[in-house]
């Protein structure tokens, strides 16, 4: 059973066995927080309290947080992790492993650094800081509503810097100084203040030997600390700069200057063996010209062939550091060190193994460097006979005494390195069967592997998978080649520019070379041709280096499946990339369509950006292998076979999507489809994923609304507007208006012009609802007549019954309620007609209100009676939550306020719970009249007040403005108050055209004027 994992370092997350858990926002969140922060210890309800209200808690705050933590253990509980909330005087405690949460995980591993330093261990204690720094995933709990809250997490946010200093100067005092540098520059930046920081940028550029740079750095502190608080820089700042200028600035305790060259001492020979022959350098320097002998074979032989290191190199202290352990190994180590470093076309591999190679070879492999290419990603890989042969000849092996078979030159090979200390380099391995041949048998050996599969069967490896650049890296790289003057002179062009090529390694040298040799080219000029997506690759190329071959290598060594995949998933506009898509755009229905994936994954065409619920993967693109496969589409593949395959695509987000809503509604409840096919993914991933279906909408936003945009312009009609039409189901509930007008706008283009007329009725229909929640009234009118009479001509019942149903509504806000009630009645019958039973019930909640306000109680009771119990029998909360506020509006007609208290209390929890923001609007609003209504005028201020705050939230500004004039009724004895709520209502009411309600806040602004 795995345990949850709970992370606060950045956002509050919790992730369990089958992936992340959805948290209900607000006040589940903020005890959550509160507990993880205090793991294992006692949590008192008080404080708990304190942290949700602050200075002004209501009378059931002490129920409510027990509410809040039963629903908690209830979350927790369903996950099947090792975790419980207990309770234990005076408040509550979380229970679990310290190590399942990043906090005190991060506390944990200072602490231990902090031990390590005492003893001396610094190298140990710098890798344990580093783990403690990556738990961070942004700063501690952002976005949670309690300011004592939000002092915790300031505290932790600033034992995260003290803890990025402290490792900074444990590595200064290792004499790391050239790779501090750039990132000293970036905090510095990003933490003016912090003169601890800027100590340390000075002491690694001094030492690093850029003296000038170190007093420059000194100056600009000064400068800014002069400017922004009229501050003289700190003693231990101002001893700094002295001491550089008099030539005295000590090397930190414990660093040692490395020397410009080791030499290893000459092996002496013993007294009982001779010393070591002269190296034969040529035949006519032997007894004999005939074919050696093995006796003859020089012992002494010292390869070097490693290629040229790269000089403007941008270093990763801490994964150099990893590597030079792997490699010269760690004490009582009894096999061959060995390290394989893999990634995507371009990040570097190579450059970065050479550079360990040419950092090793002095000290650490005295005897040699043996380096092969073994040609990996080409279509003649190398042998492992090949690379053997090439070896065995550079350790002094004649040609004539090397053997055929692969066997017995792997042994000569072993044996030739037994008692030697070698590094051998290979480089672009294709797979593990490549390189084991290859592997010495010696402990005093290393191999360093590089290749773009991952290698993960060689065992004992010490594994580097290099990604793009860090963005402070990679303008460093860039200032490295085209000079700092001229990044610093174009800083926002710059930037620009390693965003255009993905901060990968290898584009980012092909465009700083290019501006190298130009320098009357600016960086922007570069942006701008990089900005034509078509040509990109064109312009990533400079003399022998070009980012189109070294992709192509990759792309040519694909199965042909493979590459079809690659091409076809390059249509996809989603940030992120489900598994099924394989399955779709290749028409495979497996189980299981991230085995398609794999291979792509395997040599890193693709990454796997994170898993889903259902435990399987989500991939992405680097942009620029986005571009080549684009590329490559365009070459292999007719406008039919791009549509054929994109239409499935959409088909599987229609899909998922028809069936989200069918789980949220009971049913395909209120919502017209079109006839485009579906393509189903496998049964088992929809009942996964769609297990709670609004998390999933929500998760796929982006990719929903971006493919309802890319069918339209595909003249994918039918599809488009039917997936746009669906993903109303979230947008209503979210307040999502500004995706729901944009989504819809581009669909009805598409229907409009490919003439389809029962599609347009729909995002007609569609938008008269949108425009009608933002009481646009006239504009929705105008759109659900328009959508009425296409649908009365086509005989389209479900589309005649909503557009009836809005159009009631519309009435009903007007206060015309005979016609609402002439248009509900017909709007029942179409539901009827067209067998939608949640229909129905929404007409006969809607309706009820109307009943009730001309005093019909009994009707009212009737139809709200029969509304639940339709909701109930298709399993719709959403429905049966807004039938219960009607109830609750019922019984305070009836004067029973305190049951109405309840009903919408536990109404305003289940929006909570179902995310329904608009919802929870409305019922804080009902809340306010309740209280009005029992005369508690301030329990009814601070409901109308939370209601304006949370309809303004999703830019409810109608629902807002309602909420605003509640408040300015309650407050007569406040004008100043008034006036503040009341003139921006004014404004939203003039703007809607909300008569009645403009009428009674200028009426009110004027008596309170």
């Amino acid at each position: 059973m795995s345990p949850l994992a709970f992370r606060v370092l950045g956002p509050l997350q919790v992730h369990g066995p089958d992936g992340p858990l959805r948290l209900p926002p607000g006040r589940q969140e903020v005890i959550l927080a509160a507990l993880l922060l205090e793991v294992n210890r006692v949590v008192s309800t008080n404080h708990l309290v304190d942290l949700i209200w602050e200075d002004n808690p209501p009378e059931t705050a002490r129920t409510q947080v027990q509410i809040c933590v039963s629903r908690l253990r209830k979350l927790l509980a369903g996950a099947d992790g090792e975790v419980s909330i207990t309770t234990r005087p005076p408040g509550y405690v979380l229970h679990t492993d310290a190590a399942n949460v990043d906090a005190a995980l991060f506390t944990d591993l200072v602490l231990r650094a902090r031990r390590l330093r005492e003893k001396g261990e610094l190298d140990w204690a710098v890798r344990l800081l580093r783990g403690a720094v990556t738990l961070w995933q942004g700063d501690c709990l952002p976005g949670l509503d309690s300011g004592p809250l939000a002092n915790k997490a300031r505290q932790l946010n600033e034992e995260r810097l003290t803890a990025v200093e402290l490792r900074i100067q444990l590595e200064l005092e290792l004499g790391r100084y050239d790779g501090l540098v750039g990132e000293l520059q970036r905090l510095t930046h990003e933490h003016p203040l912090r003169e601890k920081l800027r100590g340390q940028l000075i002491q690694a550029l001094y030492w690093s030997g850029r003296q000038a740079e170190a007093l420059e750095a000194f100056r600009t502190a000064r400068r800014f600390l002069a400017e922004e608080l009229g501050l003289e820089p700190s003693r231990e700042l101002r001893e700094l700069e002295s001491a550089i200028l008099a030539g005295r600035l000590p090397a930190p305790t414990g660093a040692v200057p490395v020397p410009a060259v080791v030499r290893v001492p000459e092996e002496k020979a013993s007294p009982e063996e001779p010393a070591r022959p002269a190296v034969v350098e040529s035949a006519e320097d032997t007894e004999t010209t005939t074919a050696p002998s093995a006796e003859s074979v020089r012992q002494d032989a010292v390869p070097h062939q490693l290629p040229a290191a790269v000089a403007d190199f941008v270093s990763d202290a801490g994964q150099l550091a990893a590597l030079e352990e792997a490699l010269t190994g760690r004490p009582g180590r009894t096999t061959v060190g060995l390290a394989a470093i893999t990634g995507k076309p371009g990040t570097g591999k190579s450059t970065l193994a050479v550079h360990v190679a040419h950092m090793l070879s002095e000290t650490g492999f005295p005897d040699g460097q043996l380096y092969c290419d073994l040609r990996g990603t080409t279509g003649t890989p190398a042998t492992p006979e090949e690379v053997l042969g090439r070896f065995l000849r550079a350790l002094g092996i004649p040609g004539q005494l090397i053997p055929e078979s692969l066997d017995e030159r792997a042994e000569m090979y072993r044996t030739r390195l037994a008692s030697r200390r070698v590094l051998v380099v290979l480089d672009d391995a294709a797979g593990e069967g490549q390189v084991l041949p290859l592997l010495p048998g010696s402990r005093g050996c290393a191999v360093l592997v590089t290749g773009r599969a991952r290698l993960t069967a060689l065992p004992g490896a010490h594994r580097v998978e290099l990604d793009v650049l860090a963005e402070d890296r990679a303008l460093e790289l860039l200032s490295r080649i085209i000079g700092r003057e001229r990044v610093a002179g174009e800083a926002a062009a710059a930037e620009a520019l390693v965003r255009t090529v993905g901060r990968l390694p290898l584009a980012l040298r092909i465009v700083a070379a290019r501006l190298a040799a130009r320098p009357h080219w600016t960086l922007a000029s570069m942006v701008q041709r990089l900005a034509n997506e078509r040509h990109r690759l064109d312009e990533l190329t400079h003399g022998e280096m070009t980012m189109r071959a070294s992709l192509s290598l990759t792309y040519e060594g694909l199965a042909p499946e493979d590459r079809r995949l690659l091409r076809l998933l390059s249509m996809a506009q989603a940030p992120t990339l489900p598994s099924w898509l394989a399955g779709a755009l290749l028409d495979d229905r497996r189980p299981f369509p991230s085995d398609l994936m794999e291979p792509l994954v395997d040599v890193q065409m693709l990454d796997v950006a994170g898993v889903e619920r259902t435990g399987g993967f989500r991939y992405r693109f680097h942009e620029i292998i986005r571009v080549y496969a684009r590329e490559q589409l365009a070459a292999h593949h007719t406008p039919e076979e791009r549509q054929e395959a994109l239409a499935r695509m959409a088909g599987g987000w229609m899909h998922l999507a028809q069936q989200a809503h069918r789980k949220v509604y009971g049913g395909d409840f209120t919502v017209l489809h079109g006839d485009a096919p579906r393509w189903e993914p496998p049964d088992s991933y929809t009942d996964e994923v769609l297990a709670d279906p609004l998390a999933w909408l929500d998760a796929e936003q982006a990719s929903l609304c971006g493919m309802v945009e890319h069918t339209a312009d595909a003249g994918l009609h039918d599809l488009s507007w039917d997936l746009a039409t669906s993903l109303v189901t979230l947008f209503e509930v979210r307040g999502h208006y500004d995706l729901w007008e944009q989504t819809h706008l581009s669909a009805l283009a598409a229907v409009r012009k490919a003439g389809n007329l029962r599609g347009t009725a729909a995002i007609r229909a569609s938008l008269g609802s949108l425009y009608m929640s933002r009481n646009q009234f006239d504009t929705a009118r105008q759109a659900l007549n328009s959508a009425l009479d296409v649908f009365q001509a086509l005989d389209e019942p479900m589309g005649e019954a909503l557009c009836r149903r809005d159009m009631a509504l519309i009435a009903r806000s007007s206060g015309d309620d005979t016609s609402a009630l002439e248009l509900y009645r017909r709007s029942l019958a179409d539901f009827d007609r067209a067998g939608d039973v949640v229909g129905r019930a929404i007409v006969l909640t809607q309706s009820a209100h109307i009943r009730m306000r001309q005093g019909e109680i009994a009707a009212a009771q009737s139809q709200l009676d029969e509304a639940l119990d339709i909701y109930e029998g298709v399993g719709y909360t959403g429905g049966r939550a807004r039938t219960l506020r009607r109830v609750g509006q019922l019984l305070l007609e009836q004067g029973r306020s305190d049951l109405a208290v309840l009903t919408f209390t536990e109404v305003l929890e289940l929006c909570r719970d179902s995310g329904d923001v608009i919802g929870e609007g409305h019922l804080l609003r009902d809340l306010g009249h309740a209280f009005v209504i029992m005369g508690r005028p301030d329990r009814a201020r601070d409901f109308y007040d939370r209601a304006v705050t949370a309809r303004e939230g999703v830019m409810d500004f109608s629902g807002g403005a309602l909420a605003r004039l509640d408040l300015a009724r309650l407050l007569d004895a406040e004008p100043g108050r008034s006036r503040e709520l009341l003139v921006p209502a004014v404004e939203v009411f003039r703007e809607r055209r909300m008569g009645r309600e403009l009428a009674e806040a200028e009426r009110l602004l004027a008596t309170g004027c």
